[in-house]
Formats: structure tokens, sequence, C-alpha cells
């Protein structure tokens, strides 16, 4: 069906999947070797063991990441986990976990990484002399409220730092647990120090249990929005990724769902195949909507200039051509006509400082 398509490994006989994005493991771009199972036909359906999330921890140096990308609006982010459950089988973030020696398949979404000491070295990076304060970006890579946070609580540690120097953050989710820190996103957005941007993919239930299989589904991330709106955080739904053929037919109406829900400003970016994600994708069409696959994928390499994917910066986020240039005009129409803001105001920096201290002298001011 796909010509020049990397051949994938076969599933495992021996694992048992259960809501997962991809069934296969694939050697990552850096690895010499690659190895994978094969049935000898004598594999029995009880011999099979299901395959679970396995959690190792990490203690970097350092947690602030620097970037300097000259097509992203922020300068600076913190990625409290390398790997994501969710399994959204279209994640850029995929091929980052072949810098692991691990496979951007079915290892992204069962073996992740926690970084438990992540707010112990922000106070720590914070505290330098030199440091200077601009909004900090939280799950930039993967979502730092992925299932695992439920049981490891990193990200509560980490806005308390945040809230005690009056450090702004954003913050990009598709992850309800998010809700039970709504009191510590609130008070930092009481001070214009806080947004956050929620992911809609979809709004079908049924296409998202199969697209990002362990992600909450299109109806909750609505009442996140609903909730945190209340709460008083300025939220944003993101259109992200569109999908062409798939999602696409969507824009107004997840446009229309988030700003009852109270989102007040929008955005949107094509999907992006980077390194391994394409032909993981194209396996998954393959599997799951073998009828529209090459109709999907002809769509997408008309946004990318005949390519799976166009990582130019100036381009990555936007596509090319017609197809995307029809997309972005229908986004902009249905935001202007459903009153959303075009841009979020600025997040204050200007009250940051270090937390006082026991025995500090009260300012006067």
């Amino acid at each position: 069906m796909f010509y020049n398509m990397p051949m994938l490994p076969p599933r495992d006989p021996d694992q048992r999947l259960k809501a997962r994005g991809t069934e296969t493991r694939p050697a990552g771009r850096f690895e010499a070797q690659s190895r994978q199972r094969e049935s000898d036909g004598w594999d029995l359906a009880e011999d099979q063991q299901l395959l679970r999330t396995e959690v190792t921890t990490e203690r970097p140096r350092s947690i602030i990441t620097r970037n300097t990308s000259p097509d992203i609006g922020f300068d600076r982010s913190i990625n409290p986990y390398r790997g994501c459950e969710h399994g959204c089988i279209y994640c850029y973030a995929r091929p980052s976990h072949a810098f692991l020696g691990l496979s951007p398949g079915l290892d992204f979404e069962t073996k992740i990484t926690a970084k438990p000491d992540a707010a112990e070295l922000l106070a720590h990076e914070l505290a330098r002399p030199g440091y200077r304060a601009a909004p900090i970006a939280l799950g930039t890579n993967t979502d730092p409220y992925q299932p695992v946070e439920a049981r490891l609580a990193i990200m509560p540690s980490i806005l308390r730092v945040l809230r005690d120097w009056n450090h702004p953050a954003t913050l990009v989710t598709r992850g309800s647990i998010v809700l039970r820190d709504l009191d510590l996103w609130a008070e930092m957005a009481a001070r214009d120090q806080a947004a956050i941007g929620v992911s809609v993919t979809t709004l079908n239930a049924d296409l998202s249990r199969i697209l990002e299989p362990r992600a909450p589904a299109p109806a909750t991330r609505l009442r996140m929005i609903r909730d945190l709106s209340r709460a008083g955080i300025p939220v944003r739904v993101m259109v992200a990724p569109l999908i062409p053929v798939l999602t696409e037919p969507e824009i107004e109406g997840i446009l229309t769902a988030a700003r009852e829900a109270g989102a007040t400003t929008a955005s949107m970016i094509p999907l992006r195949l980077p390194h391994e994600v394409a032909p993981l994708f194209r396996d998954w069409l393959v599997r799951h909507r073998p009828g529209m696959a090459t109709h999907v994928m002809n769509r997408v390499q008309a946004m990318r200039g005949g390519r799976d994917n166009d990582p130019r910066f100036g381009h990555r986020f936007k596509g090319e051509g017609v197809e995307a240039q029809l997309a972005l005009q229908r986004f902009r129409l249905a935001r202007t006509r459903l009153g959303y803001r075009t841009g979020s105001p600025p997040l204050d920096c200007s009250r940051f400082g270090p937390p006082p201290r026991a025995g500090d002298q009260l300012s006067l001011f």
C-alpha cells in the first residue's frame, strides 16, 4: 500500500497488549542492530504475559532545559518524565526514546523514566545569582500529567516551588490528573503567573480510544477546560495534531465545544511525523483505518512538501501548500466567529524572587 515504507517488526507473540498505541517495538535510529521475536506456531494464548508499564527513576544534575528554536515561544522547559503512557500513536516525542537506547514504539509508552528530584533541582536553579525569570513551559515533550503522575505526584512539588518563587509557568496537557492540582494552578493564575493548554484531538470517543488509548476521553478533556476556566485559569484549546481526513473535519466542532467549556484562546498544529513516528503511524493506519490510509498520507504529504515530515523552522508547526492554507483559514474563521482571543496576555515575571525565610524582616510595601 505504501511505497518505501520501513518494515516494522511483528508483534511479540509472548506479550498481551491492552490499550497501547502501537503493537511493535522497532529499534531506534541510532541502533546498529535490531531484534524481533518470531512465532513458531506453538505459542499458546494462556502463555502470554500482559505487558505492563515499567517506571525507573533518573536523577539528573539539572531540570530546566533551554532551547533556542526560533519558532517556539519559550526558551526554557521542564519535563518530569521521559516517555508517556498515554500512548498517542502520533506523538512527536516518540523519537526521543531512541537517545536512551529504547524503542520509540512500545518502549516509549511502557518504559517511563521519572525525575523525583525535579522540585529540589528547580529550587536550586532558581536560586542561582544569575538566573532571570521567564515563563517555564511544562509538558513540552511528554505529558507531566500522564497516568503514573497519580502515584508519583512530582508535579505538586514543582508547582509549590514555582508559586513560592513567584515564577510564571505554562502547561500543555491532556491528563485529567491536572485537576488534582487545581488549587495550586489557580493560586498562580490569580497572580497572572499561569496558563494551561489542553489538547483536544477529536470529539469522537471511539477514534480517541485507538488513537490515544490511555489519554482521557474527549468529554473528560472538555470537563478539564470547564473546571480550569471556572477556577480562573486562562485555558487554550489546542487542536493538535490536526490529522487530515481523520480529525480535520472536526476543526469547527472542537473549537465550538471548547469555547462553550470556557477556553479563551486556541491554536492548531498539523500532524508531524518525525523520524520513527512516520512508520509507526503508517502501520497504525493500515491496522485501524485501512480504507483511508492512502488518502490520509497523501494529504499529509500535500501539507509537507511531498514528504511525511518537514522539520524546517517556520514550516514544521504550520505546514505548506493549499491543504495547509485551507485548514488554517477554516481555523481562523471559526476562532474569530466564536470570540476567541488571538493571543494570550503575557505572564507576570516582575515579582520573581526567593520565598521569605523564617526570621526575615517583612517589607514595608
